[in-house]
């Protein structure tokens, strides 16, 4: 009832205070009827309030996001269903959505009344330009009762995850070395050595013949797997975003992180989505998401840009190799640096060093301070490291960069054709 109370609105309160009016009146006046109107007036607002109180709107919601993962600068339509379950109706409904800031204004909507079993389908658009994981909700109604005496809010518990994920660039196709890590295409191989027991196996597919399971490897891992003569293989790339704080100058969209952060999701999605199993690494170490497995190419593509969408600055001062591990060898690593020092070069040479070809795109981070003078950047100290290097400086395009990537070699080493 105090709640009740509470959400008195204009309307109601000036029948209290006209109410009040008239039934003093009425004593100073002497008259009845005067009386009669003023108990009236108190009694409306009064009784509608207790009413309200007395009643359980039963409103339920439900909150679609078509598509819950977009690029940014692309808008998402989200889709509200409300629905009246219980039996009591109710006034005007104002709903409001609450929203972060980055996502625009806050939607609101006027439905009108409503009755039992009534339902109710609005939509809105979200467009964010700054990657990152939004919270859609929680949504707020403003219940009234027929005559708007009265006004509830009542907020839904419920969110709804937005996933923005960086802007990527389409590169253009460059040859790459290390063509005994492959070339990007999917390649049956014969097995040199070793049990065939422990390394022909594969997991069962609705469709295989159960003639083909492997009941011993079907044991040990506790899922069927089947038989197969000969395994696929899949050229491995590592994409690795240095993200240290203290290595980028700038802030917000204008930061040479979110440089870095574009350069290394266009990358990922280039490889990816040309054969390469990619993972994705940053100063904190490997992301869970990404993995050196065979997945299909967008599928793998998306999940690398979900990981780089919630990428934050880190407080590490220097690069950590521990990432490497056995699992370091091989294939290509395409390294997007911020400032590097001395400290940075023994994990440079080690990276290099793991790697059947090592490409980097070198930002010039002094471009984006405040003098916006750059100087030159960590080009030259990891062409002596033995990567090939290109300087990124803040009007520099993408693709550029990765064309002149794959148009220069790093020194003592030979170049084949093979092609991403």
């Amino acid at each position: 009832m105090r709640e009740s109370l509470r959400g008195l609105t204009v309307r109601g309160r000036c029948f209290l205070a006209a109410g009040g009016s008239a039934v003093v009146c009425s004593f100073a006046l002497g008259q009845s009827t005067l009386l009669r109107v003023g108990v009236l007036l108190l009694a409306l607002p009064l009784l509608t309030a207790y009413a309200v109180a007395q009643g359980r709107y039963r409103l339920s919601l439900t909150r679609t996001v078509t598509p819950s993962v977009v690029s940014a600068g692309q808008a998402a339509e989200v889709a509200l269903t409300l629905r009246n379950d219980g039996r009591m109706p109710s006034g005007a409904l104002r709903v409001e959505e609450q929203l972060p800031y980055a996502l625009g204004s806050r939607p609101r909507f006027v439905l009108e009344r409503i009755e039992h079993g009534w339902r109710r389908r609005v939509t809105y658009p979200v467009r964010a330009e700054v990657r990152g994981r939004y919270d859609l909700g929680p949504m707020s109604v403003r219940v009234g009762d027929p005559f708007g005496l009265v006004e509830l809010t009542r907020t839904f518990r419920t969110t709804t995850q937005l996933v923005v994920t960086p802007r990527t660039v389409a590169l253009p196709s460059v040859p790459l070395e290390a063509a005994q890590s492959g070339s990007g295409d999917h390649r049956p191989r014969a097995f040199a050595g070793g049990s065939a027991e422990d390394v022909t196996v594969r997991d069962y597919r609705r469709g295989d013949d159960l003639r083909r399971v492997h009941w011993r490897s079907s044991a040990r891992v506790g899922a069927l797997m089947v038989r197969r003569e000969e395994q696929p293989w899949q050229s491995r790339a590592t994409v690795f975003l240095d993200n240290r704080a203290g290595a980028h100058r700038g802030h917000g969209l204008a930061s040479s992180l979110e440089t870095a952060v574009v350069a290394a999701a266009s990358v990922a999605a280039h490889l990816s989505r040309r054969g390469y199993a990619v993972r994705l690494v940053t100063a904190s170490g490997e992301e869970p998401a990404s993995a050196w497995h065979s997945r299909d190419a967008d599928v793998a593509a998306g999940q690398l840009l979900e990981a780089l969408a919630m990428v934050r600055p880190e407080p590490t001062v220097s690069l950590e190799a521990g990432w490497l591990g056995e699992h370091g060898s091989g294939g290509v690593t395409v390294a997007v640096l911020g400032s590097v020092t001395g400290t940075d070069l023994p994990v440079l040479r080690r990276m290099v060093h793991h790697s059947g070809l090592a490409l980097a795109m070198a930002l010039d981070v002094d471009a984006w301070g405040p003098t916006q003078l750059g100087t030159g950047g960590s080009t030259g100290l990891l062409l002596q490291q033995g990567w090939r290097a290109a300087t990124v400086l803040p009007d520099t395009r993408i693709d550029q960069a990765w064309q002149a990537l794959g148009s220069r070699g790093p020194r003592g080493r030979g170049r084949d054709h093979a092609t991403s």
